[in-house]
């Protein structure tokens, strides 16, 4: 059965709470939540579990991203975790056509829309921090 058929129901029957129930423990809770799907789903979580062993870390950090990020973040396609990993690694340039796709990133995982007469200005602390610390707990 789908979402829409048990959001269909009246809500005072045991089979819509039982499902609510369920549901909404399966929703992700935060920003950590929506990193270890993408850890899972792209393979990093088992190379690092690998590398550091069962107690890396990754519960610590997934539970202080959950934290401080409790909003409806949305976890990073592969293509702009590549783009970051390009930018932060390599420490490139951060020309104009850069910032304007950081912007776009961080507007859409962090669904914030940034309005400024000039994003430059307020670049580092507005858009870099944020990506770079969900980056770094990413990995």
């Amino acid at each position: 059965m789908d979402k829409e058929y048990y959001e269909s129901l009246d809500k005072r029957t045991k089979e819509y709470k039982e499902w609510a129930a369920n549901f909404n423990d399966s929703q992700s809770s935060g920003l950590g939540d929506a990193v270890e799907t993408f850890a899972e789903v792209t393979g990093i979580k088992k190379i690092v579990k690998a590398i550091a062993g069962e107690d890396c870390g990754c519960n610590e950090r997934k539970e202080m991203l959950n934290n401080l990020f409790k909003s409806n973040t949305e976890c990073l396609t592969q293509d702009e975790f590549e783009f970051l990993k390009m930018i932060f690694d390599t420490k490139a340039k951060l020309n104009a056509p850069v910032q304007n796709q950081m912007q776009a990133i961080y507007e859409r995982v962090f669904k914030k829309r940034i309005v400024s007469s000039c994003i430059s200005c307020s670049f580092l602390t507005t858009i870099y921090n944020p990506l770079k610390k969900l980056y770094d707990a990413s990995l």
